[in-house]
């Protein structure tokens, strides 16, 4: 007998309803370093360690390109340092031995820069510090900064060995660096040259390309006359154009293409404000003659051409500097200037003539050195600061640049000394300014210089002479098959990049002229030439103490008293050696990292290479460039397998990021307000193969990604909170709805082991989250909380949380290289203890789930049902019902449809109404249909019966079992 309407209960306990204690606010700021520190306890990574030593594991090591230790941490290392972390710890959980050692630039500049600095403040120089006190000093500083930015970058959870990380500045590596060095020195490819390099007078150094970063400047142009001095056109002016006015003091030649059409050109008129004078002539190309005119404010009419000029003519000429015979130059600029032809013209711009000064051009002095003049044309007009040399005529202590930029100004007083000589004597016929792209020293932002200097090469195209021959003779050779035959580039445009660079550049500049650093630790001959072969001493003997010294002492051995009598020992004569003092290019350092970490460390690769190196676009000119030069000169190859790159942080708008704008983006202050984990997931949100945006509107985009996906393991969480494993159900006696997520489930595991083992993680993430919103939480969520919250302990509830302990298991593992945070709360919150997802692999997945027929039949009972759920909308919105479980539609089916969805019991479920009824057939006029879901007709009813108090569907049998108010289901439940 039914009890009484008035008396139906409350049955709202008996449900099923989710609980959890996994709060909807993640309050990630807060509660991050808790999970931190429960990392710390359980020692994670040194435990992945040793768990390796009792399984067969395949080794994958990322060897991690060293940050310099100077400043915090910028959003570009926060995005390079998570894709790091992201790569080690899903190789980890693919099961392989993921190692991540850590590591940092010591030496150099930007340091040694900041103490003289604080020297400065002091009013002390840095030359009347002791060396070695000076170097502990840079020392101390490197120290601190990287004490500073390892908590920085543990803060974002990055995992790796942080109690032993490598420093280029620690006593092995110095050691190990000098020991690379001595390769380079005793295979034959180290020499002394004297050429045009890079030169910062700010810092009074060389720059390697990779120190260089290009910014526009203005800068002046000038148009100057070099008269020629005799024959037929003796007295006519070659015209050659500049932006380097500084330089003309240097000239030795100037050079013509020879073939181009050349004119002679008189002046017949001028305006008041010129510098040409009326039958004056010029020598210009003719393609250009117009426009020089104009930049002397000659118009058509007031210069005419009066003949030919050829290549033959061209070639018979010697011109005179424009300071030839001014009175007070000393004779400095007398001798006649060399005219010849070079194939480095161009009559795109300038005047179709080129003016050399082959001490500051690298073009220029190729042309006189492969001529043999080098030593006719070398000049040494241009200190280490830039100012030009005291005794020069005019121009003696002129500074190129400021020592210091004045409302970032850096123009000196040497090119207007030098345009105002030129006009005092005639010299100029025309100035103006450029706007252009030129070089600066990224560290001091000042624009820098090409100056010839001694410096120390290593030859890229002479043969190495090691016997590691296997890609090549020489090291040009040996990082060109090293690129296309050994690595993996991610993206492949990577590869392109690297490939032109190795194979346009020249040999590469070690030294530098600096004090903190590692030395270039070999000693010259007095006496001998660099050219000689025994200018350098190459003995194996002298380099073993020295090594044996740095490893005790560090390479500040090389500046104690008495150092060079120590290293030549009782076999060779001190006096005869001078001792080199220059310091290693940096990059030359950062070079070397392999072979003190990857080579040595008991916790470094098994060959000596590393499977990924990862940085910047950057890098390509930088650290991937200096370590394939130095890896190809020491071991005969590259020494990583596979080289990943991102791109730059831009702001919100596109823009470059600059502290003067004002638009940086600090990762201490997203952590702070967001927590690591949205910036994490921003990383795997964005294509880091390009540049990628970030800014406050953006994260707060992910912020709301990041929820959708918190409430999607929220919902799992509390359905699974009285699961028990003993009562799952296997696969082939699940309902064909679970069967079909499991089948996803499959087809998911592929697509993320595919995309975390190439480094996809914006297509890992895109799957994995479209499947927990779209699939999950839209609809399977949707469809079985009825069944979950209402049955009893049926097969199909069985089934479900079956399936749902599955998708738990699976995308918590998953996610969990990316929201590390998050999903060690997921874990902990089922497991707890001491226990950890990051201890775990990623779960094997049968391989039976795959069904691909069931797949194809579900896509198109997807199909009807959105047929259903739209003809319900349209009443919804019609305000007819308020919910689909008033609903009782009749959908009328073709043969074919109607074949495949046969329990219609199965499909109201789906359609999440109370009833449903299905007939094969044509729907009457006026159905709803869908035009891209062809034989489907929809037409709409209302529930019959009564509504159940406890789940709430619209049935006739409601009101006539033994509990108050239900239905025949919710009974048995209650039974």
């Amino acid at each position: 007998m039914c009890a009484d309407k008035t008396e139906t209960p409350e049955y709202k306990t008996t449900l099923n309803l989710p609980k959890t204690d996994f709060p909807m606010r993640a309050g990630l700021p807060k509660r991050e370093p808790e999970w931190l520190a429960h990392w710390d306890k359980l020692d994670v990574y040194e435990t992945l360690r040793e768990k390796a030593k009792g399984e067969t594991r395949q080794p994958f090591t990322l060897h991690d390109g060293p940050p310099y230790a100077n400043g915090h941490l910028h959003i570009g290392h926060a995005l390079n340092k998570i894709l790091k972390d992201m790569v080690v710890r899903s190789q980890q959980m693919m099961g392989k031995d993921a190692r991540y050692i850590p590591g940092w630039d010591c030496h150099g500049l930007p340091i040694e820069w900041k103490i003289e600095e604080k020297y400065r403040e002091k009013g002390k120089n840095k030359d009347d510090v002791d060396v070695v006190e000076f170097r502990q000093e840079c020392r101390d500083f490197a120290s601190g900064w990287v004490d500073i930015q390892r908590d920085e970058f543990k803060r974002l959870g990055i995992t790796g060995k942080w109690d032993d990380p490598y420093l280029t500045m620690n006593f092995h590596a110095e050691k190990v660096i000098a020991e690379e060095f001595q390769k380079f020195l005793m295979n034959g490819t180290l020499y002394q040259g004297s050429k045009p390099v890079m030169w910062s007078p700010v810092e009074e150094t060389a720059l390697a390309e990779a120190e260089v970063e290009y910014h526009d400047k203005e800068s002046f142009a000038i148009w100057v006359k070099f008269a020629v001095d005799a024959g037929d056109l003796a007295g006519a002016k070659v015209v050659i154009w500049t932006t380097t006015p500084w330089t003309i003091p240097s000239n030795k030649a100037v050079v013509y293409g020879a073939d181009y059409s050349y004119g002679l050109y008189e002046v017949t008129s001028t305006p008041d404000e010129c510098w040409a004078e009326v039958g004056e002539k010029f020598l210009l190309a003719d393609k250009l003659a117009g426009d020089v005119f104009a930049k002397a404010r000659l118009e058509e009419g007031q210069w005419t051409r009066v003949r030919d000029v050829s290549a033959d003519e061209l070639a018979g000429l010697s011109l005179q500097h424009p300071l030839n015979g001014v009175e007070g130059g000393n004779g400095e600029w007398d001798d006649l200037r060399d005219f010849r032809a070079a194939d480095f013209v161009t009559d795109d711009e300038g005047t179709g003539f080129v003016h050399c000064a082959p001490s500051h051009g690298m073009e220029e002095f190729e042309l006189y050195r492969d001529l043999g003049m080098l030593a006719e044309v070398i000049t040494y007009n241009v200190m280490d600061d830039g100012t030009f040399r005291e005794d020069m005529p005019f121009f003696g202590g002129k500074r190129i640049l400021r020592a210091k930029a004045k409302k970032g100004d850096w123009e000196g007083d040497a090119n207007g000394a030098v345009m105002s000589k030129l006009a005092e004597v005639g010299g100029l016929l025309a100035r103006g300014k450029i706007k252009h792209s030129y070089p600066h020293s990224w560290r001091s932002k000042a624009p820098i210089i090409f100056r010839n200097t001694p410096q120390w090469f290593a030859a890229i195209d002479k043969e190495v002479g090691d016997g590691q021959d296997t890609y090549g003779t020489t090291i040009r050779e040996r990082a060109l098959r090293s690129i296309d035959e050994l690595v993996t580039w991610t993206p492949q445009k990577g590869r392109n990049r690297l490939f032109s660079m190795i194979e346009a550049r020249p040999d590469w500049v070690l030294s530098r002229q600096r004090a903190w650093g590692v030395p270039l630790t070999c000693f010259t001959k007095k006496g001998a030439q660099p050219t000689d072969a025994d200018y350098l001493l190459r003995d194996p003997k002298v380099n073993a103490r020295i090594l044996e010294a740095f490893e005790v002492e560090s390479s500040d051995a090389w500046y104690a008293k008495g150092a060079k009598e120590r290293f030549l020992g009782g076999d060779h004569n001190p006096d005869d050696y001078d001792q080199v003092m220059d310091i290693l290019d940096v990059w030359f350092d950062s070079g070397s990292t392999h072979a003190f970490t990857l080579r040595d460390r008991e916790d470094g690769s098994e060959d000596g290479l590393a499977d990924l190196y990862l940085e910047g676009t950057d890098q390509h000119r930088g650290w991937f460039h200096s370590s394939m030069l130095q890896g190809c000169g020491t071991i005969g190859r590259a020494p990583y397998r596979g080289v990943l790159t991102h791109g730059f942080t831009l702001d919100e708008k596109g823009m470059k990021m600059s502290k003067s704008i004002g638009n940086t983006i600090v990762p201490e202050k997203v952590v702070q307000q967001y927590g690591a984990d949205i910036l994490r997931l921003w990383v795997a949100q964005v294509d880091f193969t390009n540049d990628q945006r970030i800014g406050d509107e953006i994260l707060k985009g992910v912020a709301d990604s990041y929820r959708r996906l918190r409430n999607t393991m929220r919902y799992m969480l509390g359905s699974l909170g009285d699961f028990d494993a003993s009562k799952s159900v296997a696969r082939d006696d699940m309902p064909e709805l679970e069967q079909l997520i499991l089948h996803k489930l499959a087809v998911l595991d592929g697509v993320v082991r595919e995309g975390y083992a190439k480094y996809d993680f914006q297509g890992v993430f895109r799957a994995v989250f479209d499947f927990a919103t779209l699939d999950l939480s839209s609809f399977y969520f949707d469809v079985r909380k009825d069944a979950l919250y209402c049955d009893g302990d049926t097969k199909r509830q069985r089934a479900a949380l079956t399936v749902l302990d599955a998708l738990y298991t699976r995308l918590t593992s998953w996610l969990a290289p990316i929201l590390i945070f998050t999903m060690e709360e997921v874990w902990l919150e089922r497991n707890g203890g001491d226990t950890s997802v990051h201890l775990t692999d990623f779960p094997d997945t049968p391989a039976e789930w795959r069904d691909d027929v069931l797949a194809a039949r579900a896509e198109t009972v997807r199909a009807v049902r959105r047929v259903v759920t739209g003809a319900l909308e349209e009443q919804r919105t019609a305000k007819v019902i308020g919910s689909s479980l008033e609903a009782a539609p009749t959908v009328y089916l073709s043969p074919e449809l109607a074949a495949i969805i046969t329990n219609t019991e199965t499909f109201a479920d789906l359609c999440i109404t109370s009833q449903i009824t299905v007939l094969e057939g044509d729907a009457p006029e006026g159905a709803f249909t869908l035009d891209d879901v062809a034989g489907v007709g929809v037409v709409f009813g209302m529930s019959e019966g009564e509504k159940c108090a406890r789940c709430w569907k619209i049935l006739p049998d409601v009101g006539s079992h033994s509990h108050a108010g239900v239905c025949g289901r919710c009974d048995e439940a209650l039974s």
